[in-house]
């Protein structure tokens, strides 16, 4: 048996897969984003919160670390046929 289908849901959560889906996801969801949100402030030269724009890519990057971990456990704990 793969010793993929012993990893912790925390294993599966940090893992290069997970990861690599994650950042991907958000810089493209953390930039639309901001854009939308803090886009009039941008245009008119003012800097937004710093917290603001960390906290609108740290979220989609949670949900998707989040949901690659919790599919690729669900994958994993099935068993082979």
């Amino acid at each position: 048996m793969d010793d993929e289908y012993h990893k912790s849901f925390w294993e599966l959560l940090f893992c290069k897969k997970s990861m690599i889906r994650a950042i991907k996801i958000s810089l493209i969801i953390g930039t639309l984003l901001t854009i939308i949100n803090q886009g009039d402030m941008i245009i008119n030269g003012i800097m937004p919160p710093l917290w603001k724009i960390i906290l609108t890519y740290l979220v989609p990057f949670s949900v998707s670390s989040y949901s690659s971990a919790k599919l690729l456990r669900e994958i994993n704990t099935k068993q082979p046929a």
